[in-house]
Formats: structure tokens, sequence, C-alpha cells
């Protein structure tokens, strides 16, 4: 498996290389690209090529700016992410564009001002629906442990209107694919006076932040801990 992610890791280098080379007018071919990576990497130890190789591609992602996409499409991917602030429990759904946060629906675990969703649904789908009268809606769809498809239907509906707003600036913000560094470094400088919108905003940047090249990584050698 590792030899099969080195290898992945590799190809990227040697892609991301020989594009920008010819942007400079210095056009190596891939085959001498990759001899030269490979050559280099033959006098550095296992452990130190797979460590380069690793810092290599976090260091492409960060400067890799995903393409705008500004037509939606009609469904996306989402992931369900869920955590806790003081006592109030609270979800975000984070739609995904070739799992590049794309937009982003938050608030409460709460029946009557929010939403309850089974512990074991982690993914899902933000579908985009043309309600009769011409305006728009939002509804988020998973599957449960049999297979049956739930839609909730409203997502806007469904959480405190002061919250939806936030997340809309948010999901702007993310669909003109500002560097998600920057996107929750903005998050972070909101200057909000409601301790529980302060609590909600804590909970966004959490969210965002397991979307950050490496923070797989971190996450899994914490859970090794």
């Amino acid at each position: 498996m590792q030899t099969e992610t080195n290898n992945a890791q590799l190809q990227q280098v040697i892609d991301f290389l020989t594009a920008n080379s010819s942007k400079t007018g210095n056009e190596p071919s891939k085959e001498q690209v990759e001899k030269l990576l490979q050559k280099c990497l033959g006098a550095l130890s296992a452990d130190e090529s797979s460590q380069l190789l690793n810092l290599a591609s976090q260091a492409i992602a960060l400067n890799r700016r995903p393409d705008v996409t500004e037509i939606r499409p009609q469904a996306l991917e989402c992931d369900v992410v869920r955590f806790q602030n003081n006592k109030d429990k609270w979800v975000a759904l984070v739609g995904l564009l070739d799992g590049y946060p794309y937009e982003i629906f938050t608030g409460l675990q709460d029946d009557e001002e929010g939403i309850i969703l089974p512990k074991s649904v982690v993914h899902g789908k933000i579908i985009k629906q043309i309600n009769p009268d011409g305006t728009k809606r939002y509804d988020f769809q998973f599957e449960n442990k049999r297979g049956y498809k739930t839609t909730v239907e409203g997502l806007s509906e469904k959480f405190n209107p002061e919250y939806w707003n936030y997340a809309k600036l948010i999901s702007g913000v993310l669909r003109y694919r500002m560097p998600l560094e920057h996107v929750i470094k903005l998050v972070a400088s909101l200057s909000l006076k409601d301790e529980s919108i302060n609590t909600w905003k804590t909970g966004v940047e959490r969210a965002l932040k397991k979307y950050l090249p490496g923070a797989h990584d971190e996450e899994e050698m914490r859970n090794e801990e």
C-alpha cells in the first residue's frame, strides 16, 4: 500500500514539475523529469524518500487552486461533520466538488431548530430543487443502513436564519475557490456578539480544517497515540 502511495505521489510531482517547467520556457520531457527525480530519491533511504514525496504532495496541494465552477451541479456529494461546543450539538453538511469544499450548511442538531440525523450517517448528497413558484431549495439525501434513501427537504427551513445567512457567505467564497486556509481565517475573523454564534463559528472552522492538506494524516496520528 505504501509503495502504491509513493508511486502516486511521484507521478503527481512529475506532472506538476513538467507542467510548470513548460510555463517558464524550459521544457524537459516527462521522462527526463522522472529520471532526475528517481536519481535524487535513489540517494535517500526508503523512509526519507517517502517523507520527501509526502511533503512535495502537500506543497502542490496548497498551491493548486481548483477551477471555479459558477453553475452549481444539481447534486453534490456531501460529508456530515458533527461537533459540540459547550452543551450544544451541531452538524455541518459540507458539499464537495472534486473533493474540495464547495458549500456548507450548518445548524443545531435539534428537532425544533435544526436537524437530527442517525449517528451512522456520515455521507450523503445535497440536491438543489426548483419549487413550483420558481424559488430554489436545497435537500439533503442519505441512505440508511438498509440502503433506503431518506430525504430531508428544505435545509434553509431547518436551520436558524442567521446561521443560514453566514453559511451563504462562506459558501460564496468557497465556490469562487478562495484558498481554504484563507476561508478559515475569514471565519475566525468574524466579529460576532452572540455567544451561540461564536460557538457556531468555532465549529465551522473545525469542519473546514478537515479538508486542509495533511489534516487526514494528523487525525490518524492522534488516533494512534
